[in-house]
């Protein structure tokens, strides 16, 4: 790949740094102004690299890069950028809690009223509602928050700073276990009636080879019984659900927007914790199920487990979400796979049981299956995900060229409407959630499925989508005025005009596919049967001239001869060292033995026929 994502992280760092730290203050809000999910974004796109990349640590100064240091010089030195972030840390814990100091998770100024609403925008009640994208970028935050003062707590030694540093700790693992409780209660099991119009959209979305409406139904029934088993033991931040112990009904399961209608309670023992009543629809979105999909897997990681970052606790909670996880994921993943023929999935585009078809819903069915593939990889699967990558691509005029007036560039501007039912029984408008982040989303899931694919030559069209999406369209899409995102029109110019400041929304999901790709950069190459056949046979080669040449040898070799034969020792320790992994770099070390070897064969030969 040709994106190079240490050097474009340093970049945006530095850009980042530059955005945020004016004057010795951190300068909070971009685009959108501020809100608890927006203030978390911007915070990632330092944080996310520290955590996640260890040539970006920041929480041992001694041990900081030169480069890294270097990019966020606007911050100060090895000692001030540590120091400096955890107390941007504690303003932003302590900013979004309510009068008595429980951690809040509005949507704020990320609502959005629909066009012709006699309000200009939400009421205050309305943008004080919870959201389940607040829970999940708050328990990536609060995890990388932990770590980092856990860590970097090791080299303090002002006693001010530790006690500052421990209250952070207490303040994050408050707001995680928040966080955690949140993302319980706005999980949700939407049980259709067999007559109903979900039942029969789902039907007709599942069935692509076009067998008898009942025996189609039925068999869907038969593919998601364990689901349909498991979901029954799903109780705690739901309660019951009667309506799923009828076999001949279907289903769907996920998260809403927010906080349930009629969620009930979860009990925490040792701590207070505000649990406001619900107000969203009992029926998932696939963005927010995404949302949180993405965001449980780090509650398990090996930096969470390594570091201890769970208490007892928020260990039986992460459980609990474990569970819900591993059911979604496998019920999407089978609705999106259903079938011997054509998948669901390349019936673009998605149509949910609503009604509501999208290119972007197409996209996020494609996310769940990927994370799947994760844990079940299988080739033929990857394959078609890529397949379908790349179509989506196309008709999102990301690697085609748009027409004027082209339906599809409103997938990037003003994005995909999410109307938000049960926001209005706040009091106001029904809220619109607008998703603007199709290309990041894409171009990840594309890093995604490059990483998983073991054959080189699907490894490699895939890579080539990979750097057209970013060369050709993200790159393209920096604002002029921060060098930051996000920048349509650069790409699209018939969209209006775009309002320049930051989107510490867009930009934070361009620093994750770049954290993506620096994983894939950091797996071990793929390995090729052909290359490593060859190795095989120039190393057998290599071993048997190697050897007939140490017989040849007088036991007091000249200097010259000596220096060639312990390169080649050497070079033949290392090349079969490498063989299993890099067959590659062990033929070519193979090639430059033979030849060193042919040489002193040739001059030994040229000295006999002299004498």
């Amino acid at each position: 790949m040709r994106i190079q994502p240490r050097q474009q992280l340093l970049e945006i760092w530095r850009n980042v740094a530059d955005a945020s730290y004016t004057k010795h203050e951190w300068i909070w809000g971009g685009r959108n102004g501020r809100n608890s999910i927006s203030d978390a974004e911007q915070l990632l796109c330092l944080l996310a690299p520290a955590s996640e990349i260890p040539i970006f640590k920041l929480d041992l100064p001694d041990e900081t890069a030169e480069d890294v240091a270097d990019a966020l010089r606007a911050l100060g030195d090895t000692t001030d950028i540590p120091t400096r972030l955890v107390r941007v840390i504690k303003e932003y814990l302590q900013t979004y809690v309510d009068d008595d100091g429980m951690p809040v998770f509005s949507g704020g100024s990320y609502f959005s009223a629909p066009t012709g609403a006699p309000a200009a925008g939400p009421t205050p009640e309305q943008a004080a509602l919870d959201v389940v994208d607040s829970y999940a970028v708050s328990v990536r935050l609060t995890l990388a928050i932990l770590g980092f003062v856990k860590v970097f707590r090791t080299v303090l030694t002002r006693s001010d700073l530790i006690d500052e540093v421990q209250h952070i700790e207490a303040m994050a693992k408050q707001r995680l276990t928040a966080a955690m409780i949140g993302l319980l209660r706005g999980y949700t099991v939407y049980v259709f009636n067999f007559d109903s119009e979900e039942d029969a959209n789902l039907c007709q979305l599942i069935n692509q080879t076009a067998m008898p409406a009942r025996r189609a139904r039925d068999r869907l029934l038969d593919r998601l019984r364990n689901v349909r088993a498991g979901l029954r033991d799903v109780t705690l931040g739901i309660g019951e659900l009667p309506d799923l112990d009828n076999p001949n009904k279907l289903f769907e399961c996920g998260w809403s927007w927010g906080v349930v209608r009629d969620a009930p309670q979860i009990k925490v023992d040792g701590q207070r914790i505000a649990q406001p009543d619900g107000v969203a629809e009992a029926a998932p979105y696939l963005y927010f199920t995404v949302v949180a999909l993405d965001c449980i897997p780090n509650l398990s990681s090996d930096r969470t487990r390594l570091l201890g970052l769970l208490d007892d606790e928020q260990q039986r909670l992460a459980g609990a979400l474990q569970i819900r996880w591993d059911l979604t994921q496998l019920y999407w993943s089978r609705i999106a796979r259903f079938g011997s023929g054509r998948w669901p999935l390349e019936d673009m585009p998605w149509r949910t049981t609503d009604g509501k078809d999208s290119d972007y819903l197409s996209l996020l069915v494609c996310s769940i299956l990927v994370q799947d593939l994760t844990r079940r990889p299988n080739s033929e699967a990857l394959a078609k995900v890529g397949r379908v990558l790349s179509e989506l691509a196309e008709r999102a005029r990301i690697t085609r060229r748009s027409l004027p007036d082209e339906p599809n560039v409103s997938l990037h501007h003003p994005g995909f409407p999410l109307d938000l039912v049960g926001s209005e029984d706040a009091g106001g408008p029904r809220l619109i959630w607008p998703l603007l982040d199709f290309s990041p989303q894409l171009l990840k899931q594309a890093i995604r499925v490059a990483r998983l694919s073991q054959d080189i030559e699907r490894r490699q069209e895939i890579a080539d989508l990979v750097d057209t999406v970013w060369n050709d369209h993200i790159h393209r899409r920096k604002s002029a005025a921060s060098s930051l995102w996000d920048n349509p029109r650069a790409v699209y110019p018939d969209i209006g005009a775009i309002d320049q400041a930051v989107s510490w929304y867009y930009t934070e999901r361009v620093i994750g596919c770049l954290i993506t790709a620096a994983d894939l950069v950091a797996s071990p190459p793929l390995r090729s049967q052909v290359l490593s056949d060859e190795a095989i046979a120039l190393l057998a080669e290599a071993d048997h001239l190697f050897d007939q040449e140490l017989m040849r040898m007088s036991s007091e070799p000249g200097p010259a001869v000596k220096r060639v034969l312990d390169r080649a020792r050497a070079s033949l320790r290392r090349a079969h060292e490498i063989v299993d992994d890099k067959p590659g770099t062990a033929a070519s070390l193979a090639r430059q033995i033979l030849v060193e070897l042919d040489q002193l064969e040739s001059a030994r030969l040229d000295a006999a026929g002299a004498g």
